[in-house]
């Protein structure tokens, strides 16, 4: 049980350098794709069969502008997250507290889906997202609508 304002403030660090960790894996991963792809295409031999040459570059430049997209996508959500702050006690629903649910915790900061930290579920979610819409200004005690009407029983 996290009681303690110290400790509420050192598991919110946590959580968002579990999300910044998680981020930083996606895109090294998605580095390593881009440049998998890039190889790939730079790789293939022309032949006889010149139109399967295009093509096959053609489908190389495809993966890895995704990949790039993705980059951008990962970079972007990393930026955000680092510019919200964990260091401060919330009492409302906002961009960067912890919200504990009867059924459910829900940490708005970034979109990383739902993990375990300390063996304890956590939906990680954007303030951008549709259910941060619901939440943002909630107080504890109110309710908001997630698979039916849920309780907010503590907030930090």
């Amino acid at each position: 049980m996290i009681s303690t304002r110290e400790e509420k403030l050192a598991y919110k660090v946590k959580l968002r350098q579990f999300c910044e960790n998680l981020l930083s894996q996606r895109i090294s991963a998605t580095r390593e794709a881009m440049a998998n792809a890039q190889a790939a295409a730079n790789a293939e031999g022309k032949s006889s069969a010149g139109d399967k040459y295009e093509t096959s570059r053609a489908m190389s430049h495809l993966e890895k502008d995704m990949h790039a997209r993705q980059l951008l996508a990962h970079t972007e959500q990393l930026s955000a997250l680092l510019s919200i702050n964990v260091n401060e006690i919330y009492s409302t629903a906002v961009a960067g507290s912890f919200i504990r649910c009867e059924n459910v915790n829900i940490f708005v900061a970034s979109g990383v889906a739902k993990n375990s930290v300390d063996d304890v579920d956590i939906i990680f979610i954007s303030p951008n997202s549709p259910l941060a819409g619901k939440l943002i200004g909630k107080k504890i005690g109110d309710y908001f609508d997630m698979n039916g009407p849920t309780k907010i029983v503590e907030i930090f």
